[in-house]
C-alpha cells in the first residue's frame, strides 16, 4: 500500500492483473512481459511496459524471485567495512554486477565467525543467487559449506579456505612481503616489525598455524626473507593481535623497550597510519627514526609528509574479478574452480631510510 500525498488516503499498489487489465492481455501475459521471461512478442511487451509506465506499475522483487528462481541480487561479506580495502573491493565488485543488471547486498563480519554465520544465513535468505565471500577463517569451512549446501554458487576474495575447492581471487602476498622485507634490509635494517590485526592464542612462533590466509602468506614471505638474510629468530619480529591489544600500544612498546626496531611494515593501511601518528606522538621522524611500510595504497600514504611506501595491491580488481567468476557460476559455468592470483606492486615514496648507526 501507498500514501496519496494530495487526498491523504492510502492507495493500493498496482498489481500484474491491473497492468494486464490496462494491456488488454491476459495476466500470465503480463507478467512475462513484466518478468522478461517466456514467450512474448515485441509489440505484446510494448504495449504492457506502457501500461505499467502509465500505472506507475512497481515490480515485486519477491514474486519475481519465486516464478523464476532468480533474484537477479549478488551477495558479499567483507571482513571489516571500514577498511579501505574491502570498500575498494566491494566497489570493484558493484560495478561488475551494476554492469550486469544485478542488485548488490552487503554483509560485514567483523572478521568473527559467529557474526560471519549470522551474515550469511541474512544473504541466503534473501535469496542471493551467488555469493562473494573474504572468508573469516581460512582454516574452517563450515561457514563456507553452509553457502555451498544451499546450492548457491560462491566466490571467494582476498583468501582462501583449505580443503574446500571453489574459485577465488587473491593477491600474491607472499612475494609481495618478501619484496618489501628486501627493501628494508636493503637499506641496512636488520630489527623489523610485521604488525597484524590477526588474532591468534600466543606469540607467533614458526610454522605456526595461522586463521587467514592472506595474512599467514605475508608473515611467511616476511620471515623467509628474514631467514635469508641471517637475522636470528626472525619469527620473533612478528606481532600479531593488533586489533585486540590496540596498534597504538604495540607500537608505542615497539619503539620504545629498548628493542631496538628501526623499521615497521603494518599488514594494512589502518595498521600503518596508527604506527604513523605513534611515531609522531613519540617524536620519532620518519624515515630518520622510522622506516615504514604499509600495505595497500590508500589515500593518506601519498598524501602524508612523507609519503609512504607501500606494496599496492589491484584492489578494484580483485572484487571486480571475483565478481565476474560468480557471474558465471551464475549462468551455470561447471568448469573446474579457479584460483586467480594478482601481482602486488611496490610504490616507493619517502618512508625509508638507512637506519640511524
Amino acid at each position: 500500500m501507498s500514501h496519496d500525498s494530495d487526498t491523504g488516503a492510502i492507495r493500493r499498489e498496482v498489481t500484474v492483473a491491473d497492468v494486464a487489465g490496462a494491456a488488454g492481455v491476459a495476466k500470465a501475459t503480463a507478467a512475462r512481459a513484466l518478468g522478461d521471461y517466456g514467450a512474448v512478442s515485441d509489440s505484446v511487451r510494448d504495449r504492457v511496459l506502457a501500461a505499467a509506465d502509465r500505472l506507475g506499475y512497481r515490480p515485486n522483487a519477491l514474486a519475481r524471485t519465486m516464478s523464476t528462481g532468480r533474484s537477479n541480487t549478488l551477495g558479499i561479506v567483507v571482513g571489516d567495512i571500514e577498511n579501505p580495502f574491502f570498500a575498494q573491493a566491494t566497489r570493484g565488485a558493484s560495478d561488475v554486477a551494476s554492469a550486469a543488471g544485478l542488485d548488490f547486498i552487503l554483509s560485514n563480519s567483523d572478521e568473527d565467525p559467529v557474526v560471519e554465520a549470522q551474515a550469511i544465513a541474512v544473504q541466503l535468505a534473501k535469496r542471493v543467487d551467488g555469493l562473494l565471500l573474504a572468508p573469516a577463517s581460512s582454516v574452517d569451512p563450515t561457514n563456507l559449506r553452509s553457502v555451498i549446501d544451499a546450492g548457491r554458487p560462491v566466490v571467494l576474495f582476498d583468501r582462501v579456505v583449505e580443503g574446500v575447492e571453489v574459485d577465488a581471487v587473491i593477491a600474491a602476498n607472499r612475494s609481495g612481503a618478501r619484496t618489501a622485507t628486501r627493501l628494508l634490509l636493503d637499506a641496512g635494517h636488520r630489527r623489523i616489525a610485521l604488525i597484524s590485526t590477526l588474532e591468534h592464542d600466543d606469540v607467533y612462533r614458526a610454522g605456526a598455524m595461522l586463521t587467514m590466509s592472506s595474512v599467514a602468506e605475508r608473515v611467511d614471505g616476511f620471515v623467509s626473507a628474514l631467514a635469508d638474510a641471517g637475522v636470528a629468530d626472525p619469527a620473533s619480529f612478528v606481532h600479531l593481535n593488533a586489533r585486540r591489544d590496540g596498534v597504538d600500544t604495540i607500537a608505542r612498546r615497539l619503539l620504545t623497550d629498548g628493542s631496538g626496531i628501526t623499521a615497521i611494515i603494518g599488514s594494512d593501511s589502518l595498521i600503518a597510519l596508527q604506527v604513523f601518528r605513534v611515531a609522531r606522538e613519540l617524536g620519532l621522524g620518519i624515515p630518520t627514526d622510522l622506516s615504514l611500510i604499509a600495505f595497500d595504497d590508500a589515500d593518506w600514504t601519498w598524501v602524508s609528509t612523507p609519503g609512504v611506501t607501500v606494496m599496492s595491491q589491484p584492489i578494484h580488481e580483485i572484487g571486480a574479478e571475483a565478481a565476474r567468476l560468480l557471474l558465471r557460476r551464475v549462468r551455470g559455468d561447471v568448469a573446474p574452480p579457479v584460483v586467480r592470483v594478482l601481482d602486488q606492486k611496490l610504490i616507493e615514496r619517502g618512508s625509508v631510510a638507512p637506519p640511524r648507526r
